[in-house]
């Protein structure tokens, strides 16, 4: 009975979302540990299966700081953003389209759904222009998405699960690392998406980064705009990108533990939900 209750308690959730278009960066120990990217892939092909449009767009910031550090090359963040050189920039298209993003295709595609490997060049998907760090230092190849062809995704969301990298290049052709968080959000302004959701390594966003416990289950987009000063290292990525989903048109925006077996069903189709959920003022 108590599956029973689970199935009806999705229900309402499940006719609510269907021909939805929610996008998910996917990145943390959901992409890194074994038995979590499996229930991730399960997940993302379960929300096919209903009706919802998910499009997964993702990093991969742990791979390529290890493939730099065996080459010898130095690793260095400001704001929860990655100092890219060209260097930097040649290893991270290396790692994220040749290595992650067609594990994770492949592994979509095993568990019953056709999925297709893009990244911001392919059909000119994204394009960058160079962004420094919140604090205005130079922090080289690093873009800010400045548009998005809808067209592109749209026309594949059909009939696959499209799976983005999240580089980039600009007008002159230069190739730029972009953040994956900036990157789904972009994503999901652009397609006006109904929600956007961040897997991450924390159960949400918290009031006191030193307590676990002090999770905001719910905030306004003017409320996390208001803390964002305050707010440093990865997870200042990430509640920008709420906040300019939101004001882009997205309905909500989450962020969510991915280190929780299924994390995504549980945020999307319980009462209760797990993480934060981000809002228009009301």
């Amino acid at each position: 009975m108590r599956d029973v209750g689970t199935l009806l308690e999705a229900l309402p959730y499940i006719r609510e979302f269907h021909g939805q278009t929610v996008v998910i960066k996917y990145g943390g120990a959901a992409m890194s540990e074994p038995a979590l990217r499996e229930d991730f892939a399960r997940d993302v092909v379960l929300l096919k299966y209903v009706g919802l449009n998910p499009i997964v767009v993702h990093g991969g910031g742990p791979e390529i700081t290890a493939y730099m550090e065996r080459l010898g090359m130095e690793v260095s963040f400001v704001g929860g953003l990655r100092v890219s050189d060209a260097a930097t920039v040649e290893v991270a298209k290396m790692v994220l389209v040749g290595k992650v993003n067609k594990d994770i295709v492949l592994r979509l595609n095993r568990h019953g759904q056709p999925a297709v490997g893009l990244c911001g060049d392919d059909g000119s998907l994204f394009r960058v222009a160079r962004q420094a760090a919140p604090d205005g230092r130079d922090i080289g190849f690093v873009g800010r998405i400045e548009r998005v062809d809808v067209d592109v995704l749209k026309h594949i969301a059909e009939d696959y699960i499209p799976v983005v990298a999240s580089v980039g290049a600009d007008r002159e052709g230069n190739s730029y690392n972009v953040n994956a968080d900036e990157a789904a959000g972009a994503v999901a302004r652009a397609l006006r998406a109904y929600k956007v959701i961040f897997l991450t390594d924390v159960a949400g966003w918290l009031a006191d980064p030193a307590d676990p416990d002090s999770i905001v289950s719910e905030a306004s987009a003017g409320a996390v705009e208001d803390a964002l000063p305050e707010v440093e290292g990865g997870m200042r990525p990430k509640l920008q990108a709420c906040v300019e989903a939101i004001h882009g048109g997205v309905t909500f925006a989450h962020i969510v533990d991915g280190r929780v077996p299924h994390s995504l069903l549980l945020e999307l189709f319980t009462d209760a939900g797990i993480g934060t959920k981000i809002r228009a003022a009301k």
